[in-house]
């Protein structure tokens, strides 16, 4: 039992007490005549009415108290129950006040008018309405915890619910219902917690934006099977110059050189609106929805890996080798039940490593076919150069271009001052004509001497020219 609750139990007991001592002057202040009633106030009867007052205050606050400790059931029954005993009483006053004696029940026949039986029947259903409507009150009182938990519950149902607490009230009983839904949201959230987590360390795995493309909100979702065709543009860079660094470090210094790098190329192709498909060892696969961010994307990977070299004096520089190709992909979930693995299939991989290859051997850090030149919008600006064909079939070639903007300032001015001189080149070399090839590549390296893909077709079209002559 609760402190309060026993200072107002022996409050109600006090005033109890003294509420029966004092009844004897309340009563006698009691006056009637004929059809009036009046009170006569001195000093006793007045301090008999507070105590009264008092205790019934005290009393109902008790009983109030009383209630809510109940179940249910038993709270409904115990606050009608006075309701009920004092309605059984007013229709036995009604029903015998024209033969009862006495000043009071003279009071009552003469106020009420019970004159006639009719009287007393109109009597009686006024009091038994009053009786329903406030036992229908009653009932709706006690029952309003009934109509919350049913709102919680159903929010609960549809994962809607983020308070913290719930109120519903009333009764001892409510409150461990309360109790108990608190813990199942609580338990819920947690839950939700958790599978976010799961979700957000999946994603590490399975990129947000492939699950976009697949129509999928979590990971959960992936079926196998699963798949979808989108037009996009792939990006295949890889990191080379390693095989010097290889000795020199350990199996573990060896991962965290690599991974020092891909650490730097996988931030940016999130920045530029890509995300990575699969990691190749010292290199990425990743996917951009436009070109012009996949060639935004390579130029800062590019001056990035750059900025690191100069910072990273202790280990070899590595150069990069970045293709991109545009066209049709199909995104898709491979594998078995037991073991799923999201991942585009496309030719555009095996293309990409040809690619990557002629990149390799001309010096190009970033090249990208025609299809992608083809998808850029029309205001997106950028140096580039035509570098030759690459055979995809036995009748089937591809032209490809260089992105210049890798380049230092300076020698990406010299070469875009330079790039007719060199695609004419490209173009005699494709013809046939190596004299005209070899005079244009001759004039870009007079004043690019780095320029290796110029070197390499100058070098093709000299040996070219001693066949012919043999």
């Amino acid at each position: 039992m609760r402190l309060s609750t026993k200072i107002f139990s022996a409050l109600f007991i006090v005033t109890m007490i003294a509420g029966i001592v004092l009844s004897k002057w309340v009563i006698e202040g009691i006056n009637f005549s004929g059809t009036k009633f009046f009170y006569v106030f001195n000093a006793y009867n007045i301090a008999g009415l507070v105590v009264i007052a008092l205790n019934t205050l005290f009393g109902v606050i008790l009983y109030a108290r009383f209630l809510r400790s109940l179940k249910l059931s038993r709270a409904i029954f115990f606050s009608t129950f006075p309701v009920t005993l004092f309605y059984a009483v007013a229709l036995f006053l009604i029903a015998s006040a024209r033969t009862l004696d006495g000043e009071v029940a003279a009071f009552f026949r003469n106020v009420l008018k019970i004159n006639s039986t009719f009287n007393a029947l109109l009597w009686c259903v006024l009091v038994t309405l009053v009786y329903l409507l406030v036992v229908f009150l009653i009932y709706a009182y006690m029952c309003r915890p009934v109509q919350r938990v049913e709102k919680i519950a159903l929010r609960l149902s549809d994962g809607r619910v983020r308070e913290e607490n719930f109120d519903i009230g009333n009764s001892k009983q409510f409150k461990n219902i309360e109790s108990s839904l608190e813990k199942i949201n609580y338990n819920y959230k947690e839950k939700e917690n958790l599978a976010k987590l799961a979700d957000l360390e999946a994603q590490k795995f399975i990129p947000k934006e492939f699950l976009n493309f697949l129509g999928k909100n979590s990971v959960a979702e992936l079926e196998l099977g699963n798949q979808v065709q989108k037009h996009a543009t792939t990006l295949l860079c890889s990191i080379t110059g390693q095989s010097k660094t290889n000795f020199a470090l350990s199996l573990e210094e060896n991962f965290n050189f690599i991974n020092s790098y891909l650490n730097i190329v996988s931030p940016i192709i999130r920045k530029h609106g890509g995300f990575v498909d699969k990691y190749l060892g010292d290199g990425v696969l990743a996917v951009f929805p436009r070109p012009e961010n996949a060639l935004e994307c390579s130029t800062a990977i590019c001056r990035a890996i750059e900025i690191k070299n100069r910072g990273q004096r202790s280990f070899p520089n590595v150069d990069e080798r970045i293709s991109i190709h545009t066209g049709e992909v199909i995104f898709g979930v491979v594998g078995e039940e037991d073991r799923k693995s999201p991942t585009i299939v496309s030719e555009n991989a095996s293309l990409l490593s040809k690619m990557t290859e002629i990149g390799s051997l001309i010096g190009g850090k970033v090249i990208f076919s025609k299809q992608t030149l083809n998808d850029l919008p029309t205001k997106f600006q950028f140096a580039y150069r035509y570098i030759g064909l690459v055979s995809l079939g036995a009748n089937e070639k591809m032209s490809l271009f260089e992105s210049l903007e890798s380049y230092p300032r300076k020698k990406r001015e010299r070469l875009i001052h330079l790039k007719r001189s060199f695609e004419d080149g490209v173009r005699a070399y494709n013809d046939g004509n190596f004299v005209r090839a070899r005079a244009n590549f001759k004039e870009v390296l007079k004043y690019v001497s780095d320029d290796k893909a110029s070197y390499v077709y100058f070098n093709k079209a000299c040996d070219k020219m001693e066949e012919d002559i043999s």
